[in-house]
């Protein structure tokens, strides 16, 4: 008889239901059991959407965490809560997928991590960009050497205009930041992973109020009440590695530019390069001429892909349920996004000081109260 996963959804809004619901839905071995979210009817909209006949709806995730009977809970609240809803799913016996960024601090990030390990569930984080196509591919190519001793890369995350005026993103008490944390932590964990290089020396970041206080902006989502915007609208980063490469960072959800990626990395070794600024593409020098090439991503090939129409949240959903089955290690680990969510504290905290921010030292400069 085939395994089936019962999942509990907590947090019914956006990200949920643009993402997460819709492609669990597409997973033959999954049924979505019980929804919680502290809008009542948001959670009710989502179980006659998605959840099986009679699933259960709660205000309170402590009421959904009580039922045995559910093994998977997935975390798609605001910043603030990711660490403690998460970490009582998994006392609770859950397995979690968990919503980027992991958490609002590197602290709580830190203590997931810990309770993971504990209990022995399996806990990942919504970093969906590592499932594209062209992400898979330039993973396979750093894996064969393809570029050689990789020692710079940039990691994108740029808008012209593009703010989120609805939910709790201006908030920085909700969610610990703006665009850094928002779109620049997409960035920085593409990067990391593409490397396959975590181990951080030091940190050196810049964060910007510039554009927050601006009256009647234009805006792709509409304009944004000044009042309400008390997050950072942009942010750069300097981040060397202990093996001596660079990573820098941009990360912007409103600045005067018409170089505008998000979600993108590039990367420059000793043999190659490649970016993903039109599409994926590969440069290089061979016979003493240069060369660029733009692989052809539509015939498959590379390591989990399972043909041309599925979508990065697709493959997610699939990817994650897969590695619960098969009791096999989730595709984002934990302690991957850690690194990033310290990456993330450690650019605040040196814009905020002034200071470059020494990992060996990390301990001493955590923002969290």
């Amino acid at each position: 008889m085939e395994k089936v996963v019962r999942i509990g959804i907590i947090g019914c809004g956006g990200i949920a239901n643009g993402k997460q619901m819709p492609s669990l839905a597409k997973v033959k071995q999954v049924q979505m059991v019980a929804f919680c979210d502290i809008v009542k009817e948001k959670a009710e909209k989502a179980a006659a959407d998605y959840g099986v006949e009679g699933a259960d709806v709660y205000t309170d995730y402590k009421e959904l965490l009580n039922d045995s009977s559910i093994d998977v809970v997935h975390v798609c609240t605001p910043n603030k809560s990711h660490s403690f809803i998460s970490i009582a799913a998994m006392e609770a016996g859950k397995h979690v997928l968990c919503e980027k960024p992991m958490a609002k601090t590197a602290k709580e990030a830190r203590e997931m991590v810990e309770v993971a390990k504990r209990t022995g569930k399996k806990l990942t984080i919504g970093y969906d960009n590592r499932y594209r196509n062209d992400s898979l591919y330039l993973k396979e190519l750093v894996k064969e050497d393809e570029f050689g001793d990789i020692y710079y890369a940039k990691a994108h995350a740029v808008r012209r205009r593009a703010v989120p005026t609805w939910g709790v993103f201006l908030n920085e008490e909700e969610q610990g930041g703006g665009p850094l944390i928002d779109i620049g932590t997409h960035a920085i964990d593409l990067t990391l992973w593409t490397l396959n290089n975590y181990k951080v020396k030091s940190v050196v970041g810049n964060v910007y109020y510039k554009l927050s206080d601006t009256e009647n902006a234009a805006n792709a989502f509409g304009p944004w009440d000044p009042k309400e915007f008390t997050v950072e609208d942009s942010a750069f980063a300097f981040i060397t590695m202990e093996n001596g490469a660079t990573v820098t960072l941009e990360a912007s959800w409103a600045l005067n530019t018409l170089d505008v990626d998000e979600a993108k990395t590039t990367i420059c070794g000793t043999k190659a390069g490649a970016d993903m600024r039109d599409g994926l593409r590969i440069n290089g020098e061979k016979l003493s001429r240069l060369y660029v090439t733009k692989p052809d991503l539509a015939a498959g090939g590379v390591a989990y892909y399972e043909g041309g129409t599925e979508s990065q949240a697709d493959r997610e959903a699939r990817l994650w349920i897969e590695a619960i089955i098969n009791d096999t290690e989730p595709f984002v680990k934990p302690e991957e996004a850690l690194v990033v969510s310290e990456i993330l504290e450690a650019i605040y905290e040196s814009s905020k000081t002034g200071k470059t921010i020494y990992f060996d030292q990390k301990e001493q400069f955590s923002t969290s109260s």
